[in-house]
């Protein structure tokens, strides 16, 4: 049923953010800092979505979602912002991450310092492999760099060209000739772009270790590594080298905290328990009206909610109900990509023959990639596309505590495991709260099986199953990522080719942000900053 039509007898702001998560504020953020007007209606109590961090345990700052920090360190949204002048402070992961020993291999960690890795790499893998790292480094760091560049602006052909168009001489060829041997880089450029993670690594490297930890780093984007375009997603590790993850003292929530302050010092609002339940036309501009009847005009809104529940608003608020279908049938939400563990722990993990030259906090800064062959991956993948939990989840283990002591008591710790895969249903019709116990043992024991003994060090335990996922932070089918991350799902085509621009076509004045919109998932802040520039220009417009 349509609601009847909307008149504003309310203050009419500059923007309205639907979606308090990090990139509805970080758009709100932008758009303060330019001296407009700006509330944002986020439907939890909790701002950040799922860059939050809360007491699950008593005494014990616990995020809620997102833990390592990657791809913001890369951003220009932290220096732009002044957010270190409202109290947000990284801690570098350094270590960035390590692959545990084997029977017969030693541990791989991966440092900053490329000489460094590469010493590690020689002493586990060989110097064969330790040299095709520094090469592949050498290679993918101007390429990695360029898709960065890609993301924190909007998606279309001329960007994208612009973006990597300089990127030939990273490309090798036989073609002879000015224009043949650029021809030939620039397809031998585009073919090693959109190949798969996997051929990528079978290119590159020999230790099937060495590509097991490559490839479980490029798979936290999403998708396997046998899909194509993938190999971007593991050259992403050479930025790694040069800022690596950050940590944000206090939990990842502290991100959330620092954009609030921030907001706040402009003279932004932010409104949680506010849950939005239409958008729709007010006269010449929009207006949003939430569960409390209240009604909320601004000249711009910024949908920074999942895509599916933004299509919902614009169908309530009398949008072409048949467009809206359209969109909604081509969208892939996809099944589900795994579920988080959260632990309260007397000790740290305990790893095997780690060398003698770490920092006093050993690998915990890093990402525990627990795998030790591709071929643990693809059975988790496959069980999850079938609907089943795999036999052995694929982990990824994270001891922030050794870093940051504010994180837990005192002579406590606290550990966050990510597995990958774990569908959304499961195909038998076992519900995830009867699965979620086997789902979580299960997740403890691999991480028991590189650090044994951890497990009776276990005082506190949280499972997050991709149903609890979707309903605390509104990760439709249990997905962090929103939309899949395919690639018929990302740049031009992320939600959709309609929908890529960050626009609404026939709602002129609605504007996308959030995971479900170009880049995609992850702790970015690039659609937010797309969005929020673009709502800063439009009311530029306007004024003129």
């Amino acid at each position: 049923m349509t609601s009847p039509p909307m008149t504003s007898p309310h203050r009419l702001t500059d923007a309205v953010v639907v979606g308090g998560g990090h990139n509805g504020l970080v758009a709100a953020a932008y758009l303060g800092r330019a001296g407009r007007s700006v509330r944002v209606l986020e439907r939890d109590t909790v701002p950040g979505g799922a860059v939050s961090t809360i007491e699950r345990f008593p005494g014990y700052r616990v995020d809620r979602g997102s833990s390592a920090h990657l791809m913001i360190r890369h951003s220009p949204v932290p220096d732009e912002l002044s957010l270190s002048a409202v109290g947000l402070t990284y801690l570098d992961c350094d270590p960035w991450a390590f692959c545990p020993a084997t029977d017969t291999t030693g541990p791989i960690v991966f440092r900053t310092d490329l000489d460094a890795t590469c010493a590690s790499i020689e002493r586990a893998c060989g110097p064969e492999d330790a040299a095709a790292y520094r090469d592949f480094v050498a290679t993918w760091t101007p390429r990695a760099e360029a898709l960065m560049r890609s993301f924190y602006q909007p998606a279309t052909p001329g960007r994208f060209a612009q973006a990597f168009g300089t990127l030939g001489t990273t490309a090798t060829t036989a073609r002879r000739g000015p224009i043949g041997a650029r021809s030939g880089r620039m397809l031998s450029l585009t073919q090693e772009l959109m190949s798969s993670g996997d051929a990528l690594l079978d290119r590159w490297f020999r230790s099937e270790q060495l590509k097991a930890a490559l490839a479980w780093f490029g798979a936290q984007s999403g998708p396997p590594m046998n899909a194509p375009a993938t190999a971007p997603m593991i050259g992403f590790a050479a930025l790694m080298h040069r800022i690596p993850p950050g940590r944000a003292v206090g939990g990842s929530g502290a991100l959330t905290e620092a954009l609030l302050r921030r907001i706040d010092s402009d003279g932004g609002e932010v409104r949680t328990a506010s849950t939005a339940t239409e958008i729709g036309r007010c006269g010449d501009h929009w207006r949003v009206r939430t569960a409390d009847g209240e009604g909320h005009c601004g000249r711009t809104v910024i949908s920074a909610c999942h895509i599916m529940t933004t299509l919902e608003l614009l169908l309530a608020g009398g949008f072409d109900a048949d467009l809206l279908t359209r969109w909604r049938s081509q969208i892939v939400v996809g099944t589900g990509i795994g579920m988080a563990v959260r632990l309260g722990t007397r000790d740290l993990p305990t790893y095997r023959d780690l060398p003698g030259d770490l920092p006093a906090h050993g690998v915990h800064s890093g990402l525990g990639l627990l795998v030790s062959d591709r071929a643990h991956l693809r059975r988790a993948e496959a069980a999850a596309a079938v609907g089943e939990l795999p036999a052995r989840p694929a982990c990824v283990a994270m001891s922030y505590s050794a870093i940051d002591p504010s994180l837990a008591p005192a002579d406590r710790h606290l550990i966050t495991l990510w597995a990958q895969w774990h569908p959304r249903r499961l195909a038998d019709g076992t519900s995830w709260s009867a699965a979620e116990h086997f789902a979580t043992d299960a997740i403890i024991a691999e991480l028991e099986r590189h650090a044994p003994g951890i497990t009776d060090s276990v005082e506190h335990r949280f499972g997050q199953t991709p149903e609890f996922l979707e309903s605390e932070l509104g990760l439709v089918g249990g997905n962090i990522m929103h939309v899949e991350m395919s690639i018929d799902q990302m740049f031009m085509f992320r939600p959709h080719p309609d929908l890529s621009g960050h626009t609404v076509p026939g709602a002129d004045g609605v504007l996308l942000a959030g995971a479900s919109t170009h880049p995609g998932g992850g702790v970015t802040g690039a659609s937010g900053r797309i969005a929020g520039l673009a709502a800063v220009a439009r009311t530029r417009r306007r004024r003129r």
